[in-house]
């Protein structure tokens, strides 16, 4: 499904800040909201670490980073204080934000086939419209291309 330019789903699921309610942010704030496989394996430590590396550019573009996994608000706060993140972690442990985002899929490791998050990044301007995604991420230099496509469109 094509989500550019069309409104972001909305919704609202536990936080390590709290109950995280993406209205709320529209009209106030843009968004990136990353959805990442799992807190604590070495793809997904790397990109909560380079987004904490880049969230004051962030922050200078009006723009709020959220990460989402199916992992437990315990898992969250536990990964938060690992890598000193300053920026909340979304949990939906019952995969509902997942699939509204069309974010699940069959995916393999190791010869096994499962179903998992793939690693997908959304970018939602002040107006709750989805203006870019990243689909199927590769950790290197994702953050600075989704830094560098903000700063190229000038989202104030």
């Amino acid at each position: 499904m094509d989500y550019l330019k069309k409104l972001a789903p909305v919704f609202e699921s536990k936080s390590t800040s709290g109950i995280f309610k993406l209205q709320d942010y529209i009209n106030k704030r843009n968004i990136v909201l990353f959805f990442y496989p799992k807190d604590n394996t070495s793809g997904c430590t790397r990109e909560n670490i380079d987004f904490q590396k880049y969230y004051q550019d962030f922050l200078t573009k009006n723009t709020l980073v959220f990460g989402i996994s199916r992992d437990s608000i315990e898992s969250h706060n536990n990964f938060i204080n690992k890598l000193n993140l300053t920026f909340p972690l979304i949990s939906d442990k019952d995969g509902v934000v997942c699939n509204l985002y069309n974010v699940i899929k069959e995916k393999k490791m190791y010869g096994k086939t499962y179903i998992g998050i793939d690693r997908t990044t959304f970018l939602i301007n002040k107006e709750g419209f989805i203006i870019q995604e990243w689909r199927s991420v590769k950790v290197n230099n994702h953050v600075q291309d989704v830094l560098s496509f903000l700063n190229k469109i000038n989202l104030g």
